[in-house]
């Protein structure tokens, strides 16, 4: 409708772009192409994005974006389920706060957390592993703070004991790094100094690239780039770099422990993509 309104013809006046009809006629029929792809697609890919912020999905728009083109260059329709992270966690776990919380509190084996008793929290919980058991793929994005990181963990956890295919961005590569560390090493307090300062064993920790104590101009923002080590991974094959090297936006100011690397790579991680010092690892693999 709008094409035929004469839109593009006005945008490209007023906006100046200086396109010509020859250019227009071949950019839309791309757009249509791909349009219709979208519309036709009827094989379908379960991903469950485990997170924090599942009641507001702006908070993942650029991720949902990704998949979608992602779905479109693979021919496949999308199923996104959302799942909360601290569903996956232990009902117990979250009604200890409560459970402590002063003499008015409800008895531990009433109520949970936010007043919801315990027959919902178990059936959210057994929910959860219900709808992560049918995930084709698991997808765990960046989030900061506490909350929901045990249940990304177990999500970690459970896609590399099943073969499930497994994305961690951000934080979710660092709950990857740090279920590793716990479950293959043989470090059960492994953790990130960002949730528990004072973990025995941290293989996550604090590496910004300015003050180690001032929280202003800290992060690592924007493009940065990233080396890939080896051309034989599953992100030389994806990126498809003949540079050998990837730039990918960062907003981020914890690391995986450098002195923590070389046991993680003798337990079988890989770590195929790091910054330009070779100290910050950008990128793991399991075989």
């Amino acid at each position: 409708l709008l094409l035929r309104q004469g839109t593009i013809g006005s945008l490209n006046t007023v906006l100046k772009l200086n396109m010509s009809e020859a250019t227009v006629t071949r950019e839309l029929t791309q757009w249509r192409l791909r349009a219709e792809k979208w519309d036709q697609m009827t094989k379908k890919v379960t991903i469950v994005m485990v997170g924090k912020y599942t009641g507001l999905s702006d908070a993942y728009l650029s991720v949902i974006k990704a998949l979608q083109h992602a779905c479109i260059a693979c021919s496949v329709k999308l199923d996104l389920v959302w799942l909360e992270a601290a569903d996956l966690e232990p009902v117990d776990s979250k009604s200890t706060a409560v459970a402590n919380c002063g003499p008015d509190a409800p008895p531990p084996d009433s109520d949970g957390a936010d007043g919801e008793s315990i027959e919902t929290l178990e059936a959210r919980h057994t929910k959860a592993w219900e709808t992560i058991r049918s995930a084709d793929g698991v997808l765990v994005p960046g989030g900061f703070g506490e909350r929901g990181v045990e249940g990304k963990i177990l999500a970690a956890n459970y896609a590399r004991t099943s073969g499930v295919p497994y994305l961690g961005i951000c934080l979710g590569m660092q709950t990857a790094v740090i279920e590793f560390c716990r479950n293959v090493i043989g470090m059960p307090e492994a953790h990130s100094t960002e949730m528990h300062q004072a973990t025995p064993n941290p293989c996550i920790v604090f590496m910004p690239e300015g003050s180690t104590t001032h929280m202003g101009g800290t992060m690592r923002l924007g493009s940065r780039r990233t080396i890939l080590q080896t051309m034989d991974s599953t992100a030389a094959k994806l990126y498809q770099s003949a540079s050998g090297f990837i730039d990918e936006r960062h907003r981020h100011r914890y690391e995986v422990n450098p002195e923590y690397v070389d046991r993680l790579e003798k337990a079988g991680c890989r770590f195929v993509g790091k910054d330009e010092t070779g100290r910050r690892m950008e990128i793991m693999e399991l075989d």
